[in-house]
């Protein structure tokens, strides 16, 4: 039985934005390159928006008499270096999309028109099996001889390299897999039985919908669409202000707290069916997207569960037993994300409500344990009085007097021995406005 390959493609794809910078500046560091092409910066800009262009292209077809006459082994030696930078710039959710390959044993290949001596360390620092790109002549001194040995790897160019690898290693390229963004690989997404279009531009877009091939954003959890670079819960968070919400007033402090970036763990006590809509406006006041966990019944629900999934929410089934939303929160922040959850799980009833001692479970305690994310306790109060959880609608009346507060405390972060530890902080951190403090023992 032949073997199955996944071709991934580097710019906008497997990288945030466009490998040239980081491989330019490598070369300049190394004194190989002393000046710009003309018009280089605008059309990386240009890149990093729309995508691949012919003018853009054309660039690249001068570097190889822009290199001729360099040593091929300082080149090597540049890109070691650069390697490194660009392994910064690998979108997040890349990784678990690459091992999830690997556990299927398929062969990981990058298919880029960068050239090979400049991308190669990168592909090996990434723990991939093969390079194909765009490869320049040289002489026997070892210097570049201003060609191309081989074909351009782009278009149709890159579909015939494709080809030839696999035919030199049994590989079945119309089982395999492809991922790019670019409207210029389409003859290669088309000519594998499984096409994914990554981060696509605005034409490879059309194309996707014609041909109902899956599109996935690697900057995002798996399921966040992006328009423009810009996905849903942004364009919500321009209009989740507090004045733009009549039923309540906000007293919110502490924002400070919520780190500006890298992963978090937000956790906050449960009072009322408007707390899901106080914690979005903490965390737009401090300008990062989250992931909020929320039970079943939420994405069940026709277009309340769609806006839910498209904001990057994660499903949980408490009854089931299941690790699956446990694992994609600790993806979400070994990628740099913002998680939030209400250790509670549900609204306290009866007494329960009023008890200072809250009862929480161990999911945060977990996450906190597994990727060293803080853990940021965000205290709730007046919230119930907005809308308990007896009434099915709002009880604020619009710009009425209902107070509400919200207080994000200081990050908490404690061994990943003893899961006790970890969780403890989440309440105790948060006096109620009486004074009083409240703590969270685990279930």
């Amino acid at each position: 039985m032949a073997r199955t390959a996944v071709f991934l493609d580097l710019d906008r794809t497997l990288l945030r934005g466009p490998s040239g910078p980081a491989l330019g500046a490598a070369l300049q560091a190394a004194g190989l390159v002393t000046r710009s092409l003309p018009g280089q910066d605008l059309l990386y800009k240009i890149y990093d928006v729309y995508g691949e262009t012919a003018p853009s292209m054309l660039l690249a077809r001068l570097g190889p008499r822009v290199a001729k006459g360099l040593a091929r082994s300082a080149v090597q030696a540049a890109a070691r270096p650069a390697a490194d930078t660009l392994l910064g710039l690998v979108a997040p959710f890349a990784p678990p999309l690459l091992d999830e390959h690997r556990r299927e044993g398929r062969l990981l290949v990058l298919a880029t028109t960068t050239p090979y001596d400049l991308i190669a360390p990168f592909a090996e620092a990434l723990g991939l099996d093969d390079v194909i790109a765009t490869r320049y002549g040289f002489d026997a001194d070892g210097t570049y001889d201003g060609t191309i040995t081989g074909p351009f790897v782009w278009g149709m160019g890159k579909l015939a390299a494709v080809r030839q690898w696999a035919a030199d290693r049994g590989v079945d390229v119309a089982a395999s897999w492809a991922y790019s963004d670019s409207v210029y690989d389409v003859p290669l997404l088309g000519a594998v039985a499984h096409p994914t279009v990554v981060n696509p531009d605005p034409r490879l877009l059309l194309v996707a919908a014609a041909r109902r091939w899956p599109v996935l954003h690697l900057d995002v959890p798996p399921g966040v669409p992006k328009l423009l670079g810009v996905e849903p819960q942004q364009v919500a968070q321009l209009f989740a202000r507090p004045e733009l919400v009549p039923y309540a007033r906000f007293d919110i402090s502490g924002v400070e707290n919520i780190p500006s970036e890298g992963p978090a763990i937000v956790c906050g006590n449960h009072r009322s069916y408007f707390d899901a809509t106080v914690m979005s406006l903490v965390l737009a006041k401090r300008g990062r997207p989250a992931r909020f966990l929320g039970k079943k019944e939420v994405f069940d629900a026709p277009l309340v569960g769609a806006l839910a999934r498209a904001f990057g929410g994660i499903r949980v089934e408490r009854a089931s037993g299941s690790d699956e939303p446990l694992r994609e929160a600790a993806a979400a922040l070994q990628a740099g994300e913002v998680v939030t959850l209400m250790p509670q799980g549900t609204i306290p009833r009866g007494r329960a409500f009023f008890d200072p001692v809250l009862k929480g479970r161990w999911g945060a305690a977990r996450l906190a344990a597994l990727t060293g994310a803080p853990v940021i306790p965000v205290g709730l109060w007046g919230t119930e009085r907005v809308w308990p959880r007896s009434s099915r609608l709002l009880r604020g009346r619009p710009f009425g007097s209902r107070r509400t507060l919200l207080i994000p405390g200081s990050p908490s972060r404690s061994p990943a021995t003893g899961l006790q530890r970890v969780t403890f902080p989440l309440a105790s951190r948060t006096r109620t406005p009486h004074g009083r403090r409240s703590r969270m023992v685990l279930r």
